[in-house]
């Protein structure tokens, strides 16, 4: 058998003596077995949390759904939406997608603590964005009279898309968290595991968004 010389052997090897190539989640191969073992327990309860989120959500858009007609003599979908700030919000979200999956593949390819950083730092600065035009359109909805307690259809709009806001907001603050994980710690297995939940998550917000961008905007600008 053909083995490394110590100079391969050395640069493969990472903080605390394991191999820093060697993470789960991201296009596994065979060879990467074992840390994908060290880390299926706390990615399977990850994904069962996430599906536990989901049914909230789950629960919101069929609350929403069915107050759509409840507008108490109120304002509706057409006087309080703009379109056009939506889609922004949409396109600033997809785009932060876009740059979290840059981030994990400069975690997998690179393994550059700079690039990975600077992916996720975008990432950051988009989610941010999007908070602050979903402020915004909140301040404006309520300045034309849209209150969470002016009717039930109101109440279960705010409840949605507060509840992805603060989700969104929950994302940033551990996008920050491991900003300064990735300066201190490096690309360790720990840190790898912790992006690719992170990952999972902000993505999971992509996809939530999505369906209300259909549901909420789409359906309830349609003529």
């Amino acid at each position: 058998m053909t083995q490394a010389s110590p100079s391969v052997a050395a640069r493969n090897i990472g903080r605390g003596g394991q191999d820093p190539s060697r993470h789960p989640g991201l296009n596994l191969h065979p060879h990467d077995r074992e840390a994908h073992e060290e880390a299926e327990e706390l990615v399977f309860g990850f994904w069962v949390f996430l599906m536990s989120d989901l049914i909230i959500f789950s629960m919101l858009f069929a609350t929403y759904g069915t107050m759509l007609d409840a507008l108490a003599g109120g304002p509706g979908p057409h006087q309080l939406f703009e379109l056009s700030s939506a889609a922004i919000e949409t396109a600033v979200l997809l785009v932060s997608s876009f740059t979290f999956g840059m981030a994990s593949l400069a975690m997998k390819y690179r393994q550059s603590v700079g690039q990975t950083s600077f992916w996720l730092a975008v990432t950051l600065v988009l989610g941010l964005i999007f908070l602050g035009l979903e402020l915004h359109d909140f301040a404006d909805m309520i300045a034309k009279g849209g209150t969470p307690s002016r009717s039930g259809w109101l109440s279960a709009c705010f409840a949605l898309i507060g509840t992805h806001g603060l989700h969104v907001t929950t994302g940033c603050l551990w996008i920050a968290v491991m900003l300064v994980q990735l300066k201190v710690f490096g690309l360790d297995t720990g840190v790898k595991t912790r992006l690719l939940r992170l990952g999972l998550f902000w993505h999971f917000l992509d996809i939530v968004w999505v369906g209300i961008f259909s549901v909420v905007y789409l359906l309830g600008l349609a003529p």
